[in-house]
């Protein structure tokens, strides 16, 4: 069953708005595809600079979406991150959300 056109702007308010942000969206899909990645694995897929991807990265560790795991390879630091299973979640949730309000549209 469809949705009347006056119920769609509201299942566009329930997005999660963490998600839904263009950066953060490719930071996660990259990263749903993958089981771990570097930081500039995912600065190099993403295009994103290093302090918008660090900034990025801090909204989606404090989400809970994004485990980050700091180590160090000899003396050179290394930035390990996965997405945890309430990213994982979130993206399929996101997904399903996005697919039902488009296919409302229609």
């Amino acid at each position: 069953m469809a949705e009347g056109p006056d119920e769609l702007p509201v299942q566009l308010l329930d997005i999660d708005r963490i998600v839904h942000e263009p950066a953060r969206l490719v930071i996660l899909t990259q990263l749903y595809v993958v089981k771990h990645a570097d930081f500039l694995f995912l600065m190099r897929q993403t295009g994103l600079t290093q302090g918008n991807l660090s900034s990025h990265l801090s909204k989606l560790e404090s989400a809970g979406y994004v485990d980050v795991k700091k180590e160090f390879i000899g003396k050179r630091p290394r930035t390990v991150l996965r997405l945890s299973e309430t990213g994982r979640m979130a993206i399929d949730e996101y997904t399903t959300s996005m697919k039902h309000l488009l296919n409302g549209i229609k």
